[in-house]
């Protein structure tokens, strides 16, 4: 639906059904599909879903996927009767939430808010001016404002964010924005969406598998508020962050889509990362988790890839292999 349309119709539904439990379906295609997944965030949900209705762009659908959470969120959306679609399913996580919301959308471009973020009111109206000028670009970011605790702070320069060619700058660290993305659902469906074996850093994999092969530009303005320092961040619930980047680094590696240099690069942040974890796994006198983590980049260094034809794996949304899976496997548990 759009968020011109009037109040959602309520049905019953299964609840891992793809149907949603609100919806209003009179409405013709919207340009823009807003996805927000969200998980025991009930406090923090409606001032993001807020940002999103008060925007001055208004040729949207707005989509609510509630990740299995337990404290309310789908009684209270019901109750307060906002314009949106939800659709509530079992735990999966948020990769799993993403894609769901965009295989149940309609428009023409995907604009992902993550529940704990607010947008802009101008945030739609600049990205989709921007997308509809450039069609030779097929997804862009803006620029964010940091809030910590309820204090503003500024990004240090390591957290700067390239516009353009961003795959190099982002082999280090994120540097993509879920929610200040605009992207066509073509280029999503082409790589494959989220890969929901991630409980963390899918955003990391998914940014790096198209900065390989898309211009990701930079809107230089600030259109998104990001709030940090809670509790449930991902990024601070799950430990050991950096296996699942080297696990992203090997999918990519094994992909056969990366040029020379896009190679070379990859196995020096590889090799920086394996190594950090290694000497992390020795200061807690786990020798052979250490010499497990090293085993890694010793495989990929004897490797021969054939870097020169650049495949369409990544644009098929291949997953991670059994064997990287397996090593995390190996590792995951070992604190």
């Amino acid at each position: 639906m759009s968020s011109r349309a009037g109040q959602p119709l309520s049905t019953a539904v299964p609840r891992d059904s793809a149907d949603p439990i609100l919806s209003n379906d009179s409405v013709v295609t919207p340009l823009i599909s807003v996805i927000v997944p969200t998980f025991n965030r009930r406090p923090l949900l409606r001032q993001a879903l807020d940002s999103v209705l008060a925007q001055s762009f208004r040729d949207f659908e707005l989509l609510v996927v509630d990740d299995g959470s337990t404290d309310g969120t789908a009684e209270e959306l019901k109750q307060i009767g906002l314009c949106l679609r939800l659709f509530v399913t079992a735990r999966k996580g948020v990769a799993a939430a993403r894609n769901l919301g965009v295989s149940q959308s309609r428009g023409r471009y995907i604009a992902f808010l993550d529940s704990d973020d607010i947008w802009l009111p101008r945030k739609l109206e600049r990205q989709a001016a921007f997308m509809v000028c450039h069609p030779e670009f097929q997804i862009c970011q803006t620029e964010e404002i940091w809030i910590r605790n309820g204090v503003r702070v500024n990004p240090r320069a390591v957290h700067r964010k390239p516009s353009g060619d961003i795959f190099l700058p982002s082999l280090a660290l994120c540097l993509v924005s879920s929610s200040a993305v605009m992207m066509t659902k073509e280029l999503f469906e082409r790589v494959g969406g989220f890969d929901e074996f991630f409980p963390v850093c899918e955003d990391y994999d998914l940014w790096l598998r198209i900065g390989a092969e898309f211009s990701v530009p930079l809107i230089a303005e600030a259109l998104v508020v990001k709030h940090g320092g809670h509790a449930d961040q991902l990024s601070r619930s799950t430990w050991g962050l950096d296996r699942y980047r080297v696990l992203a680094l090997q999918k990519l590696l094994r992909s056969g889509c990366l040029d020379e240099a896009q190679r070379a690069a990859t196995l020096v942040v590889l090799q920086h990362k394996v190594a950090i974890l290694a000497q992390g796994a020795r200061k807690r006198g786990r020798e052979q988790e250490a010499r497990d983590y090293e085993a890694v980049l010793t495989q990929f260094n004897q490797e021969k890839m054939n870097v020169g034809e650049r495949d369409s794996r990544l644009r098929a949304g291949k997953r991670i292999s059994s064997t990287d899976a397996g090593t995390l496997a190996r590792l995951g548990d070992q604190r």
